[in-house]
């Protein structure tokens, strides 16, 4: 099929359309090794197609001679980069360099994107113009990196976002006031504007750390008059105040909107261009190695929000979770938990946990209220080695045990027992997460003394419910997390 589809190339038969179907038919990784055999001998049949009097029909042959990534092909793709007078077909080169080893190319790359710089943007000019800035400058990019900023911010006034789970705003709040007390609720989460970052930074509820310029806040759904306000509102100098290295800072941008995501890359790509522009480049864009996200949100007035999230300040609060497993409880999840229970929980306790997976739950515990003595207990042995390793960096003390917790046996009683509680999303498997339940709570009863409670991070509200009543405890709290998750902390209290 491939050979036939080459052949007709080669014969100038239906030369543009054939070429985007052997494109399309070499993405199979059979059919491409099969072209690739076959052009053994015939390598030097291609290059000829970059001289071909139809600008598309280039394209489209620079494009397959980037699929193909034979390393012939880098200097006739270069070449026809220089020769290229179509504006439009130029940034497909770029693309197709993207397959090969081009660094001896790279300053004349550097000198390329400097010339386009210097191009006046007019409407018929500035899209394929950009194209290849963009193109040109990841080029760049990939091969020299983006230099990494320090964060110095720390102590530098700054407006704050913090977004929490929606349903216990209440609990960061708190601990935010503690440090900073104007801190207030917004639907989201918690605003403050403050320079005690370094403190704030520690609080282990809340899910991400947003920063909101201070002279703009907002913007129209309009790509370039946002990028001017964000331009004229100074992040440049508000990016550099708070880092070490100069400019330039690479940036990515987010929209979260109810625009059809055509239309949300489209803005995307207007703005970032014309931000660049507008800031002489201090701000670069770049889709992979980027430390500032430009975020745009939709409103309730139809205009966006905006706001910066910073990957130089490094979230350590849960560095010890060195490893993971697919079922693994998000830290913040399991930080919420604990923050919710802490009422209930006594200092110097014996703990379990009967599902332990890779120790997050017992880790956040013992940081909420310091525990005693505690137990970890799960039948995948992998989960229990990754939960030794991630208690080590925590520089914790837990007892792990590979064991299914319905053979478990002990000498003494716990004061309580916390856990995240297997779930499926399996029709299939229902059954059986109706039986762990019924003998969860059973087994549970065993090991917990009189005033015994067990916290638990469920899927299965409904089925604690019964099962827990039905086994002798009683229901002292429950907590919705997450309503479109079906996820509750509920607390219950074994009965005398």
């Amino acid at each position: 099929m491939v050979r036939d589809t080459f052949d007709a190339i080669i014969n100038q038969i239906e030369v543009r359309q054939n070429l985007s179907k052997l494109r399309q038919e070499i993405k199979e990784e059979e059919n491409r090794v099969a072209l690739l055999y076959y052009l053994s001998d015939k390598k030097e049949l291609l290059p000829p197609f970059l001289k071909h009097e139809d600008a598309k029909t280039r394209k489209n042959a620079v494009l397959l001679m980037g699929d193909l990534q034979l390393d012939e092909y880098l200097p006739w793709i270069v070449e026809g980069y220089k020769n290229e007078t179509q504006r439009f077909v130029k940034s497909s080169y770029l693309v197709a360099l993207r397959n090969f080893d081009y660094r001896e190319y790279l300053p004349y790359l550097k000198e390329c994107l400097e010339q386009l710089l210097s191009i006046e943007l007019v409407d018929e000019n500035r899209k394929h113009i950009e194209e290849e800035i963009r193109e040109l400058t990841s080029l760049i990019v990939t091969i020299e990196g983006v230099r990494k900023h320090t964060f110095t911010g720390d102590h530098k006034k700054s407006k704050l976002l913090l977004l929490t789970n929606r349903n216990h705003i209440p609990v960061t709040l708190t601990q935010v006031q503690q440090i900073t007390p104007t801190a207030k609720a917004f639907n989201a989460g918690v605003m403050v504007k403050t320079d005690e970052l370094e403190e704030i930074r520690t609080i282990r509820t809340y899910q991400e750390m947003l920063f909101v310029l201070d002279q703009v806040s907002v913007c129209p759904v309009n790509p370039i008059q946002a990028a001017k306000m964000v331009s004229e509102g100074n992040v440049v100098s508000y990016l550099e105040e708070r880092h070490r290295e100069a400019t330039p800072f690479y940036f990515r941008v987010e929209v979260k909107s109810k625009m059809e995501l055509s239309k949300k890359s489209e803005f995307a790509k207007k703005f970032a261009s014309e931000l660049e522009r507008l800031t002489k480049r201090k701000m670069i864009n770049s889709t992979s190695q980027y430390e500032v996200e430009i975020r745009f949100i939709e409103n309730k007035d139809g205009n966006f929000n905006i706001v910066l999230k910073l990957f130089t300040i490094k979230d350590n609060r849960f560095a010890y979770r060195k490893q993971a497993i697919a079922s693994s409880i998000r830290p913040v999840n399991a930080a919420l938990t604990v923050a919710l229970a802490k009422e209930y929980m006594k200092e110097d306790a014996q703990v379990l946990d009967p599902f332990c997976g890779v120790g997050t739950m017992l880790i956040e515990r013992h940081k909420q209220v310091k525990a005693y003595s505690t137990y970890g207990l799960d039948i995948y042995g992998e989960a229990i080695e990754a939960a030794r390793e991630n208690t080590q960096a925590a520089r914790q003390v837990i007892h792990y045990v590979n064991r299914d917790f319905f053979d478990f046996q002990h000498e003494y009683l716990f004061d309580e027992i916390i856990t995240d509680m297997p779930f499926t999303n399996s029709a299939k498997q229902e059954q059986t997460i109706i039986d762990l339940y019924g003998r969860f709570f059973k087994k549970a009863y065993l090991h917990l003394k009189e005033d015994g409670i067990i916290i638990m991070y469920c899927h299965n509200r409904e089925l604690a419910k019964r099962n827990g009543l039905a086994a002798g405890f009683v229901l002292l709290k429950e907590y919705e997390i997450s309503r479109k998750e079906g996820t509750y902390v509920m607390i219950f209290e074994k009965e005398e």
